[in-house]
């Protein structure tokens, strides 16, 4: 690891393969497939690792990028601006099924009106009031939305995110809310259909709500992203464990304040990001729990603040932790609160094999 310039953001691919494999796995039971969400990973390589033939991206820079390296179904699961349907459309003519989402009759026009091949749209439906989306309740709207899209338009189904599912720790919450997502998103489904327009997509998708979800009658795809990583949020939740999360950001000690009780790195919110997901979860993980070198967690040492390129290290309040006796020039690692944000402040991964040395490095991109 010496060899690496810090911070850099670390991929352990042993774990990224098991995450891959166990939620594709828990899909196949239940007979739905997976359109996984690559917004997290960024990479054509963890593309490669994933194996899908449709995918889920947040930009159309993804888009653009994933097409290029042979993706060929892809939803842009991001309310369209309509000064966005010309980019949409040049993806098309490439021969990519690329899909996008609508909540409202405004967009809905305004795909409608353009010229050339009608492009599949997929309305946004909220089923827990957390984000964007039509409640399933207000049909009018609905079947106002579906009907509007026509011309350079072509409904194609509905869609939803469980982003619900975050606000609740533990398996019980996770299957409510798995079945609220699903119950919202198939009766939006039935109201189109008994309006005489078609829905032949019915598409779910959070991270939680994957691994909860005890029925999926009725839904067509799963789409969830950060599964592939996990990150502490979601072991907070009780998704997956601590052990599990495959992403890191190596650190090196450039010094101590041993009256305040802090160890200094040289990873700050540019390399970790500000992200303070765990903050209302019953640990609070500061900006990153801290590992050894070699991935073991010490329970209770944190980054317990950021500065633009300094990290602070301490014990968490009331943990009992002690600070581990650590040089200037060693390394840590430090596990993300939010694996999208983290990677995000990053270019590359440096890919660490089953014998936990560097293997490769694999690009990611940015960019809207």
């Amino acid at each position: 690891m010496y060899d690496i310039q810090t911070p850099a953001l670390l991929l352990d691919r042993p774990r990224l393969e098991r995450n891959i494999a166990r939620l594709k796995a828990r899909l196949d039971g239940l007979g739905v497939g997976l359109r996984p969400h690559m917004k997290t990973a960024k990479s054509v390589d963890v593309l490669r690792l994933v194996g899908a033939e449709a995918i889920t991206v947040s930009t159309l820079a993804e888009a653009e990028a994933f097409a290029a390296a042979g993706a060929t179904d892809i939803l842009y699961a991001v309310g369209l601006a309509p000064a966005k349907i010309g980019r949409v459309r040049a993806i098309r003519a490439r021969g990519i099924e690329l899909s996008v989402i609508v909540d409202n009759v405004a967009a809905a026009e305004a795909i409608a009106a353009s010229v050339g091949p009608p492009v599949p749209v997929l309305i946004e439906i909220d089923t827990d009031g957390c984000r964007a989306g039509v409640s399933p309740d207000h049909v009018s709207t609905l079947v106002a939305i579906g009907r509007a899209l026509k011309g350079g338009a072509e409904l194609r189904g509905v869609m939803t995110h469980g982003g619900g599912s975050y606000d609740e720790p533990g398996e019980a919450a996770h299957i409510a809310a798995a079945e609220q997502e699903r119950a919202g998103v198939v009766a939006a489904a039935e109201a189109l259909r008994a309006a005489g327009l078609p829905c032949p997509i019915v598409s779910v998708g959070s991270t939680p709500t994957a691994y909860a979800a005890r029925d999926l009658r009725g839904v067509t795809e799963v789409r969830a992203g950060v599964y592939m990583f996990g990150d502490l949020v979601q072991a907070g939740l009780g998704v997956i464990g601590v052990d599990e999360i495959a992403l890191s950001v190596l650190a090196s000690v450039i010094g101590h304040r041993r009256d305040k009780g802090w160890i200094l790195v040289d990873a700050g919110w540019t390399a970790l990001s500000r992200d303070r997901g765990t903050a209302g979860q019953d640990v609070d993980q500061g900006y990153g729990l801290v590992c050894a070198a070699d991935g073991t967690p010490w329970s209770g040492v944190i980054v317990e603040s950021v500065n633009q390129e300094h990290g602070i290290i301490a014990v968490r309040p009331g943990s009992g932790a002690t600070l581990p006796e650590l040089a200037v020039g060693d390394q840590v690692r430090i596990l993300p609160n939010h694996a999208c944000a983290t990677a995000t402040q990053h270019d590359r991964y440096h890919v660490i094999g089953a014998d936990g040395a560097a293997e490769a490095v694999w690009p990611r991109f940015g960019g809207w």
